[in-house]
C-alpha cells in the first residue's frame, strides 16, 4: 500500500510539472470517449443502443479536431471553449443524431470556470448553455424535451459549477497557505528580533563589567609601576586592589556568560544580578581607585524593580568609570538616587576638567550608547553632557514600572564617554 501511495504521489508531482502532457492525455481520453459515445443509438426503437450505428467521417474529423484543441485548454481557455463550443454546433448542424463532440465544450467550460472568476464564470457559463441547448433543440429531429438535448444542458451546467468549485477550494487553500506562511516568517521575525535584543543585553553587561573593571584595573597597575622602587607598600596595596578588582570581574563576567549555557552545560552562577544593593561595594571600588566619590543619597524604599535596579546600578557604574578615564586629575563624583512619584531619578556628577576629546581618545566606545539603550529599553530618558562652570552629569529617568520595548535612537551628548 505504502510503495502503491508513493508511486501516485510521483504520477502526481510528474503531472503538476508537466501540464501539457496531462492535458494531451485529457484530449486522448476525451477522444475516446467521443468516439465511443458515437457508436451509441439514442434513437433506436427499443431505446438507446451501443454499436448500432457508426461515425461518418465528417464526425470523425470533428470529434479528433474537438480533441486536439483540448490539449491547449490552459494557455487560451477562453478561445478552446470557442473552438470546441463552435465544432459542437457545427455537428448539431450537420448530423442528426450527433456524434458527442459537445463532450469537449464540457470540458472547455470546466477549465474556464475553474482560471476565472466567478462573475465570468456565470456569464460565460449561461451563454454556453443556451447557445449550444438552443442549438440541439433547433437542429435536431427529436422533440425540444428530449433526453440528449436536457443532457446537454445539464452537462455544460454542472461543467461550470464544478469549475467554479474548483476555483473556490483552491483560492481557499492558497488563502490557508499564504496565512500560514505570513504566520511563519512573522514568528521568525519574532525569534530574530529576541535573538538581536538578548544579544544587544548581554553586551551591555558585558561592557559594562569589562569598562569598570579593566579601568580599575588599568589604573591601579599604573599606581603599582609608578611607586613600586619608592613606596612598595604602596605598589603592594595597589596590586592588591587589581587582584580584587581582576576577582569581580570574572565573577561577573562567569554569571553574564552563564546565560548563554544550554541545558545540558554545567550549572550556571546562581549569584543574583548586581544592584543598588551593592553599590556601597561599587563606592568602595572606585574609591580605592583614587577617585573621591560622596553618594549624596540613595533612595531604596520601596526596592526597585530587578531590571530597573539592575539599570541604575549600570548607569552609575558606567558613569562613574567615566568619570575616573576622562575628568582629569583632582576630579571627585557624587551619585544620588531618589524616587519621584512613578520614576526613580539616578544622578552621576562630577567636577572634572577633562575634555571631550579625551573621551575619545580609546575611539569606538559604547559607554553612553549602551546606556541610552539600556535607559530607553525600559521605557527612560537618559541626558548626559557638560556641567555649567565644568565637569560633566549623567541624568536618568527610568519608570519604576519597567517595560520592555525595543531600544530607542540615542542621540549625541557633549561629551561622550563612548570610550569607556
Amino acid at each position: 500500500m505504502t510503495t502503491l501511495g508513493t508511486g501516485l504521489l510521483r504520477v502526481r508531482r510528474w503531472l503538476r510539472d508537466h501540464p501539457l502532457a496531462f492535458d494531451g492525455a485529457l484530449a486522448v481520453a476525451v477522444l475516446a470517449a467521443m468516439i465511443a459515445g458515437s457508436f451509441t443509438d439514442p434513437n433506436a426503437p427499443n431505446g438507446p443502443s451501443f454499436g448500432t450505428r457508426t461515425p461518418g467521417a465528417g464526425s470523425v474529423v470533428l470529434m479528433v479536431l474537438a480533441a486536439a484543441v483540448l490539449a491547449l485548454r490552459r494557455r487560451n481557455p477562453m478561445a478552446v471553449l470557442a473552438a470546441t463550443g463552435g465544432l459542437s454546433i457545427v455537428e448539431f448542424v450537420l448530423v442528426d443524431p450527433p456524434a458527442p463532440v459537445v463532450m469537449s465544450a464540457v470540458v472547455a467550460l470546466y477549465t474556464v470556470a475553474a482560471s476565472t472568476d466567478r462573475p465570468t464564470t456565470w456569464r460565460v457559463g449561461l451563454l454556453t448553455m443556451a447557445v449550444l441547448t438552443a442549438s440541439a433543440m433547433v437542429f435536431g429531429a427529436s422533440p425540444w424535451y428530449s433526453q440528449q438535448n436536457l443532457g446537454v444542458f445539464a452537462w455544460t451546467g454542472m461543467a461550470g459549477a464544478a469549475g467554479d468549485a474548483v476555483r473556490s477550494r483552491r483560492a481557499f487553500v492558497d488563502a490557508i497557505r499564504e496565512r500560514a506562511e505570513r504566520a511563519e516568517r512573522t514568528r521568525e521575525e519574532e525569534a530574530r528580533r529576541r535573538v538581536a535584543e538578548e544579544r544587544l543585553r548581554i553586551a551591555r553587561d558585558l561592557h559594562d563589567v569589562v569598562a569598570h573593571h579593566i579601568a580599575l584595573v588599568n589604573v591601579q597597575a599604573g599606581v603599582a609601576a609608578h611607586v613600586m622602587d619608592k613606596r612598595p607598600d604602596q605598589a603592594k596595596e595597589a596590586l592588591a586592589h587589581v587582584r580584587e578588582a581582576s576577582r569581580c570581574a570574572l565573577n561577573e563576567l562567569r554569571a553574564t556568560v552563564g546565560l548563554l549555557r544550554q541545558s545540558g552545560d554545567p550549572e550556571a552562577p546562581t549569584e543574583p544580578a548586581p544592584g543598588l544593593a551593592v553599590l556601597d561595594e561599587l563606592v568602595e571600588t572606585v574609591r580605592r581607585a583614587g577617585l573621591p566619590v560622596q553618594v549624596a543619597c540613595v533612595d531604596r524604599r520601596p526596592p526597585l524593580p530587578a531590571a530597573v535596579d539592575l539599570a541604575a546600578y549600570r548607569v552609575i557604574q558606567e558613569a562613574l568609570t567615566n568619570v575616573r578615564k576622562h575628568a582629569g586629575p583632582g576630579a571627585k563624583a557624587e551619585v544620588s538616587v531618589v524616587q519621584v512619584g512613578a520614576t526613580a531619578e539616578v544622578t552621576v556628577l562630577d567636577n572634572g576638567t577633562g575634555s571631550p576629546e579625551g573621551a575619545g581618545d580609546d575611539g569606538g566606545g559604547h559607554g553612553l550608547l549602551g546606556m541610552r539603550e539600556r535607559v530607553t529599553a525600559l521605557g527612560g530618558i537618559l541626558t548626559a553632557g557638560p556641567r555649567y562652570g565644568g565637569g560633566f552629569r549623567v541624568h536618568a529617568i527610568l519608570p519604576v514600572k519597567a517595560r520592555t520595548g525595543a531600544p530607542g535612537t540615542p542621540g549625541t551628548a557633549g561629551r561622550t564617554g563612548e570610550g569607556a
